[in-house]
């Protein structure tokens, strides 16, 4: 009898343990987020939406060093190029299969001048495969809409660098 005593006071307890956290959780500020309407934080180092970047003067930073098609594991990236009357030289066509791409991050490691960056957008999602195969001018607009944060984002990754 003892004993059933005894394991009930234990239970009561452990019960009124639970019921004051409960309790205490009640009035403390919420966790969660009205999703669609707020955002959260993301990361600067956060893999997105590819993009293109420019040089301030307008100018395509990509110089069709291909190293970016050769270090893709997924050989999503198809890049051709023509030679300026310089002597430099530019790419005709940047292509990069979404469907394909792991998000791996090499591209933007591999490029020596930062042109190809992953950005800050995660809701791209389609309705069809053919809008998933980005071209060059697609990665550039990508690029002038999220210039500011992409660079406020590769300053901010420099310590990792």
């Amino acid at each position: 009898m003892n004993i059933l005593r005894f394991l009930k006071t234990i239970f009561m307890t452990d019960f009124i343990g639970g019921l004051f956290i409960a309790i205490k959780e009640l009035f403390k500020s919420k966790k969660t987020i009205n999703y669609p309407f707020e955002k959260g934080k993301i990361s600067p180092r956060f893999r997105g939406e590819h993009a293109l970047r420019r040089y301030p003067n307008g100018e395509e930073r990509c110089i069709a060093c291909k190293l970016c098609e050769a270090v893709c594991p997924a050989q999503a990236i198809t890049i051709e190029s023509a030679e300026r009357e310089d002597g430099s030289r530019k790419t005709t066509r940047y292509d990069i299969d979404m469907m394909k791409c792991i998000y791996c991050g090499l591209c933007e490691e591999s490029c020596p001048v930062d042109a190809i960056v992953q950005g800050p957008n995660f809701e791209f999602s389609t309705e069809t495969r053919e809008e998933l195969y980005y071209t060059k001018e697609k990665l550039l607009d990508n690029g002038d809409r999220w210039e500011n944060v992409l660079e406020a984002n590769i300053k901010a990754d420099n310590i990792h660098r």
